[in-house]
C-alpha cells in the first residue's frame, strides 16, 4: 500500500513538472536556463577584511543572481575558520545544490568536505585552497599565489638585490593559502640576493593590521633601518604607508614598498609614488565560479585548477590603466 501511495506521489510530481517546466515559475532559471530549476548555492566567504575581498564578494553576488539561474545563500565568516565551517554545515543541512568556499585557512577541511560529499553536494573552492585531498572537492578557481610572490620577488631582486637591503614583511592571515604561497614564491625569487628579511609578522590582510605591525617595525628599527616592505596585500601596504608617514618617513622613497592585489586604493598609492610596484591578484572570479558550478552539476568534466589572469604594474603602467579598472 505504501509503495502504491509513493508511486502516485511521484506520478503527480512528474505531471506537475511537465505542466510548469516551460512557464515562469519562481523555481525556473531566468538567465537562459531553458526552464531549468534554479540552482541553490551556498557561498562561504572569508569576511570583509580588504578592498580585494569586497570586490571579490561583489563579483560573486553579481554572478550568482536569480536572473542567471541561481539562488545564493551568502555567509561571511569574519575570518573565523570555525564559523566558516559551521556555515558550510548549515548549507549541507539546508540541502543546497552546490557549495562554494573561499577557505580562510588551508587546514581543517577534511571532515566537512567529506560530509558534503556524502550528501552528494559538490563543492567548488574559490580564491583560496585547502590541504584536503583533491577528490574531496569538484574544482577550484583563483589566482596563482605562488606566481604572484615570484613576480614580486623577481622585481625586488632586480631593483635591490645587488645592494644590502633590509626588508620587513607584512604577512597575510597565518595558515592561509595566499600567505603561504606568496611568501614561498617571493622567497624563492630573492635567493642569492642581498635582500635580508629582518622581521616578518602577520597583519591579517587588513589595513589596520598592516599599520600596527609596521608601527612595531619602525619602533624597533627606525625609518633608516628599513629599506623595503613586502606586503602580502594592498590593504596592509596602505596601513604601512600611514605608519611610515606618521614616523616622519616618505613611503616609496625612504622605504620602498612592493605589494600584491591591484585594488583601486593600492593602485592610486602606486600612481602617487607611495608604493613602488604591485602584482595583480584578480578578484573578479564570480563568472568563472558560476560556470564551474553549472558544469559540475550537469556532469561535465572540468579542470581541477582554473587560474584567473593577473598582471603587474609599475607607476607608469598604473597611471595608464587606473581610470579604466573595474575594482
Amino acid at each position: 500500500m505504501k509503495k502504491r501511495f509513493l508511486a502516485g506521489v511521484a506520478l503527480i510530481g512528474a505531471l506537475a513538472l511537465v505542466t510548469t517546466g516551460c512557464g515562469n515559475s519562481s523555481d525556473d532559471a531566468g538567465g537562459g536556463g531553458g526552464g531549468d530549476k534554479t540552482i541553490k548555492v551556498g557561498f562561504a566567504q572569508t569576511g570583509s577584511e580588504s578592498g580585494w575581498r569586497s570586490a571579490n564578494t561583489e563579483s560573486m553576488k553579481k554572478a550568482f543572481t536569480k536572473d542567471k539561474g541561481f539562488d545564493l545563500v551568502f555567509n561571511a565568516a569574519d575570518n573565523d575558520p570555525a564559523a566558516q565551517i559551521a556555515a558550510v554545515r548549515s548549507f549541507i543541512s539546508q540541502g543546497v545544490d552546490a557549495i562554494v568556499i573561499a577557505p580562510i585557512v588551508s587546514d581543517g577541511w577534511d571532515d566537512v568536505l567529506n560530509e558534503a560529499k556524502t550528501a552528494k553536494i559538490p563543492v567548488v573552492l574559490e580564491d583560496r585552497t585547502t590541504s584536503a585531498p583533491d577528490e574531496s572537492f569538484a574544482s577550484w578557481v583563483g589566482d596563482d599565489f605562488k606566481k604572484e610572490g615570484e613576480t614580486a620577488g623577481k622585481w625586488a631582486a632586480e631593483q635591490y638585490g645587488n645592494k644590502a637591503t633590509n626588508m620587513v614583511v607584512l604577512e597575510g592571515t597565518t595558515g592561509s593559502a595566499p600567505a603561504n604561497d606568496r611568501a614561498a614564491g617571493f622567497g624563492d625569487a630573492i635567493k642569492g640576493t642581498q635582500i635580508k628579511t629582518i622581521a616578518s609578522q602577520t597583519g591579517d590582510f587588513t589595513r589596520d593590521g598592516g599599520k600596527k605591525v609596521m608601527e612595531g617595525f619602525l619602533q624597533k628599527y627606525g625609518v633608516k633601518g628599513i629599506n623595503l616592505v613586502f606586503a602580502h596585500n594592498d590593504d596592509m601596504a596602505l596601513g604601512a604607508i600611514e605608519a611610515i608617514e606618521a614616523a616622519g618617513g616618505k613611503p616609496g622613497t625612504d622605504i620602498h614598498i612592493v605589494s600584491i592585489d591591484g585594488v583601486h586604493d593600492g593602485m592610486q598609492a602606486l600612481v602617487d609614488g607611495k608604493i613602488n610596484y604591485i602584482v595583480e591578484c584578480n578578484p573578479l572570479l564570480g563568472d568563472q565560479a558560476a560556470d564551474l558550478v553549472k558544469k559540475v552539476l550537469a556532469g561535465t568534466t572540468v579542470e581541477k585548477k582554473n587560474f584567473a589572469t593577473d598582471g603587474s604594474f609599475t607607476q607608469e603602467q598604473a597611471k595608464a590603466v587606473i581610470d579604466s579598472r573595474p575594482y
